[in-house]
């Protein structure tokens, strides 16, 4: 989806990958149990997490979230992450003990969870929506569109399919929206970290290449200093055009966003 209008760095290579457990999809249905993963894990958070999604009793069940939607600049990034819970066990359970919604976790620890969810995640899959496009296509659309893309893209095909809050219409995998879900569910939480992390180290790329605005310190929302930099110089081409934002006023953008 990402077009050639904006000249945003390429996303890092993880973004969409198979992981290198081998997995056995004629496997019976995997059921929670007294030795489950649960009792292996340290932290209440991510076992609050697993066991939500342990209770469809299921072997793979896929998540999807986003990041970025509220940005006045960057991208939008949206991941899917497949998890196999007949395989999810021993170190990879361990390495999830502090898997949470990504905006309640550090940056720090954000980084840590990043390497444990690729670790753990049988498939992961990754979107970089860039400003041009949202402009063109809007936001929502462009968010549904994504997140179709990302639960279609994982393989095996998922048992069940959660996405952070949102209904996908027909054309996406079945599927259920789960109201806070990246609270809730160990997928979403894992698609929530992929597309944070992901999205926060492509502004500080772009805070590179446009020193002015800020980007790593905001990550492209809104601020006083974020609106006063737009005020000074001007919108680049990291900024989603089409929104109704104030420090658009002295150029003329916002009555006509």
């Amino acid at each position: 989806m990402q077009g050639a209008c904006c000249r945003s760095e390429p996303p890092a290579p993880f973004l969409t990958r198979r992981c290198r457990c081998e997995v056995d999809t004629n496997s019976a249905r995997t059921r929670s149990g007294p030795g489950d993963i649960l009792d292996e894990m340290g932290s209440p958070s991510g076992q609050r997490l697993l066991r939500y999604d342990r209770r469809f009793g299921v072997r793979f069940v896929a998540g999807a979230d986003e990041a970025g939607r509220g940005s006045l600049a960057g991208p939008l990034v949206v991941a899917g992450v497949l998890l196999d819970y007949a395989t999810l066990r021993g170190h990879r359970t361990r390495a999830l003990a502090l898997l949470n919604d990504s905006k309640q976790v550090d940056p720090e620890t954000r980084e840590t969870l990043l390497r444990a969810v690729l670790d753990a995640a049988t498939h992961v899959s990754v979107r970089v929506i860039p400003a041009c496009d949202i402009d063109r296509h809007g936001l929502h659309r462009s968010n549904l569109a994504a997140l179709r893309d990302v639960l279609a893209d994982l393989a095996p095909r998922a048992e069940v399919c959660l996405v952070d809050g949102f209904r996908l219409g027909p054309l996406a995998p079945p599927h259920s929206a789960v109201v806070d879900g990246d609270t809730r569910s160990a997928a979403i939480a894992a698609a929530s970290i992929v597309a944070k992390v992901t999205r926060d180290r492509i502004m500080r790329r772009l805070d590179a290449l446009h020193p002015r605005y800020g980007f790593s310190r905001h990550v492209g929302y809104i601020t006083p200093f974020h609106s006063a930099a737009v005020r000074e110089h001007g919108p680049c081409h990291q900024h989603r055009l089409s929104y109704s934002a104030k420090c658009y006023a002295p150029i003329g953008l916002e009555s006509a966003a």
